[in-house]
């Protein structure tokens, strides 16, 4: 009874971690509070890490962490660990995650892409909405 009992939650164990492993995560970023989106980025990370495939939408003073030229806010160390929210926005695009700005926030600035850091695409509305309601998607909003 034991051995079966505990072949049945180790099988429940690895079919959630597959789950894991397939979900989709969309992270949307729009405060412009350092430590919520350096939160949002922490918490993005910690996902990848666990096997979710990450695409992010930067928008209004979220959308500022893309920019090659960000304001110090995105930028500045914050504690515990001195990481900056833009420093980890650029680790998840190392590590596999999609980051992009929505699709009015370069024309509202008047500027185009040109301006993004290297990675951080501009999102398309269609797809950013498709990915949003993808069935095994999980949407998180800072």
């Amino acid at each position: 009874m034991k051995r079966s009992l505990l072949a049945a939650w180790a099988i429940l164990a690895m079919a959630g971690a597959a789950e894991a492993e397939s979900s989709r995560l969309v992270t949307v970023v729009t405060s412009a509070e350092p430590q919520t989106q350096l939160m949002a980025m922490v918490l993005t990370m910690q996902a990848a890490q666990q096997g979710a495939d990450v695409h992010m939408l930067l928008c209004g003073p979220g959308g500022d962490l893309g920019l090659r030229e960000a304001p110090e806010s995105a930028t500045a160390p914050q504690p515990p660990r001195d990481a900056s929210p833009q420093g980890m926005m650029q680790a998840i695009i190392k590590a596999g995650g999609r980051v992009e700005v929505c699709a009015i926030y370069l024309p509202g600035r008047g500027e185009g892409p040109e301006v993004l850091l290297e990675g951080v695409g501009v999102a398309s509305p269609p797809d950013m909405a498709a990915a949003m309601l993808a069935e095994e998607a999980r949407v998180w909003s800072f």
